[in-house]
């Protein structure tokens, strides 16, 4: 009983910070806001890449083969569809099957 209050109270709080800016700005949105609307979502992907590829080793076996093929197949998958959720599930799914089965 006890996690399923906190689970709702979390998503209380999440949703409701979601809502905050459309509810607060309903008029016009201040240009501050706009521009990082603009520049945050490819610099936090910028930042959660270099996260994911940090301990990458490219001098031990398998020489971060894996995190290569699963990018650039995210990246490829990426070009082509322009969707962002079956690009990233494929790359995961991916990397996955290779480190598990292949590396």
């Amino acid at each position: 009983m006890k996690s399923a209050l906190l689970v709702a109270v979390m998503a209380l709080v999440t949703a409701l910070l979601r809502f905050l800016p459309f509810l607060l700005f309903r008029k016009k949105v201040p240009s501050p806001i706009l521009y990082l609307g603009r520049v945050l979502p490819p610099s936090i992907l910028g930042m959660l890449v270099i996260y994911c590829l940090r301990d990458v080793s490219l001098l031990s076996f398998p020489f971060g083969l894996p995190e290569l093929i699963a990018s650039a197949s995210t990246v490829l998958l990426q070009l082509l569809r322009r969707n962002t959720l079956l690009s990233i599930l494929f790359g995961t799914l991916l990397y996955m099957v290779l480190t598990q089965f292949v590396f």
